[in-house]
C-alpha cells in the first residue's frame, strides 16, 4: 500500500499510445485518491500531447531515458523540482524504468513485481498469470496501492484551447465542414506490419464507403507512414483526404478523431482515442490477443479471424501469408461500418 500523507508522487506512464489511453482511468483514480499530492507524470516526449490538457497531473516531465544523457535529464528535472518525489508508481513493466526512478532519488517505487525489479520494489502485486484487459491491469495496481476505482471506469482524453484550435484549423484546411459525415481511416501501426490491413483493402473499402454512404474520408497517418497513405490513394478511385503531407501531432490527432463520426482502424493507438471520445470504431485485428483491449467495447466492432497461428504477437507475419489480416475482407468492414452508423 502506498504510504498515506505523501506530498509528492512521480508516475511513469506507459510507452504505447493505446496503453496510455487505457491507463487514464488509473490516472484519474490516483488523482482522486491523492487530492493534495503533487503528481508528476513522466512520459515519452512523442506522447506528451495525449495528457497535456488533462486534470490528473501537476507537472509533466519528458522521459527520454533510453540514453545516459536522457536519464540524467530526468534526474535533474525530478531532483530540481520544489517538491522532489517521495515515491514513484510504475505503469511500465521494465526494470530499466525502475532504475530511472532510483537514479533520480525516488526511494520508494511501486509497480507490478516482475523480472529483476521484483526484488527491489517497495510494494506491488505479482504479475498476472495470463492476459487481462490493460485497463484492469492498471486499475488493479491502484487497488493494491489502496485506492478505489469507480464502478464503471472509462478512458478519457482532454482537449485544451490551443489543441482544439489547431485541430479545427486542420479540418478547415481539409475542406471538412460542420455538417459533413466524416469517416476516419487509420491504416498504419507503429508496432509493425503484422497489424496492418493491406493498403489495397483500404483502397477498396474507401470506394465502397463513398458509393454506399454520403461521407468524407479522412486518412490518418503518423510520421513514417506516408508510403502506406500514398499506396492507398494510388489504388483507390475514392476521394480521400490524405493527411500524410503534414501528419498531425498527437494533440491535433485528438481533435481529428473527435471530429470523426466513425473510425476504421488497425489495432493501434487511434482506436483507443476514438473509444475515449465515445466514437464508433471498427477494428481490423489480426496478430494480437483481443483480451488485452477488451474494455469499453460498447461502440466497438472487432473484425478478426480465429486462425491456428493467431494471436502470434509478432511484428511481421512469421509464416509470410498474413492470413489473419487478409481474411478480414473489405466487404466485412463495410457491413460493420453500416451497422455501426
Amino acid at each position: 500500500m502506498l504510504a498515506p500523507g505523501i506530498r509528492s508522487l512521480a508516475l511513469r506512464c506507459p510507452n504505447w499510445v493505446g496503453d496510455i489511453v487505457m491507463a487514464t482511468p488509473a490516472f484519474a483514480c490516483l488523482r482522486a485518491g491523492l487530492p493534495g499530492t503533487q503528481i508528476t507524470a513522466l512520459i515519452r516526449p512523442y506522447a506528451r500531447g495525449l495528457i497535456e490538457d488533462a486534470p490528473w497531473f501537476d507537472r509533466i516531465v519528458d522521459c527520454d531515458d533510453k540514453s545516459l544523457a536522457g536519464t540524467l535529464r530526468v534526474r535533474a528535472a525530478l531532483r530540481g523540482s520544489e517538491a522532489p518525489p517521495e515515491a514513484g508508481v510504475l505503469f511500465t513493466n521494465s526494470t530499466h524504468s525502475w532504475l530511472t526512478f532510483r537514479l533520480a532519488g525516488v526511494k520508494r517505487v511501486y509497480g507490478y513485481r516482475r523480472g529483476l525489479r521484483k526484488w527491489a520494489l517497495a510494494g506491488g502485486p505479482p504479475a498476472p498469470a495470463g492476459p487481462q484487459p490493460m485497463q484492469e491491469y492498471y486499475l488493479n495496481l491502484c487497488r493494491h496501492l489502496g485506492f478505489s476505482p469507480p464502478a464503471q471506469p472509462r478512458p478519457a482524453l482532454y482537449l485544451g484551447k490551443a489543441a482544439a484550435a489547431a485541430g479545427e484549423a486542420l479540418l478547415r484546411g481539409y475542406g471538412i465542414t460542420p455538417g459533413d459525415r466524416v469517416i476516419g481511416m487509420n491504416p498504419g501501426a507503429s508496432f509493425g506490419s503484422s497489424k496492418c490491413w493491406p493498403p489495397e483493402y483500404y483502397a477498396r473499402l474507401a470506394e465502397m464507403l463513398q458509393s454506399a454512404l454520403a461521407c468524407k474520408l479522412l486518412l490518418l497517418v503518423a510520421p513514417g507512414e506516408e508510403a502506406i497513405a500514398k499506396s492507398i490513394a494510388a489504388q483507390s478511385r475514392a476521394r480521400i483526404i490524405d493527411t500524410s503531407h503534414r501528419p498531425a501531432s498527437l494533440a491535433e490527432l485528438k481533435a481529428l478523431v473527435r471530429r470523426c463520426n466513425l473510425l476504421v482502424t488497425n489495432d493501434t493507438g487511434p482506436r483507443h482515442l476514438a473509444v475515449a471520445f465515445g466514437k464508433p470504431v471498427v477494428v481490423l485485428m489480426g496478430p494480437t490477443d483481443p483480451t488485452y483491449t477488451a474494455s469499453n467495447l460498447e461502440a466497438t466492432t472487432v473484425l478478426r479471424r480465429d486462425l491456428p497461428c493467431s494471436p502470434c504477437h509478432r511484428k511481421t507475419c512469421p509464416l509470410g501469408h498474413h492470413d489473419c489480416m487478409k481474411q478480414v475482407t473489405p466487404e466485412m468492414a463495410l457491413a460493420a461500418v453500416q451497422a455501426a452508423l
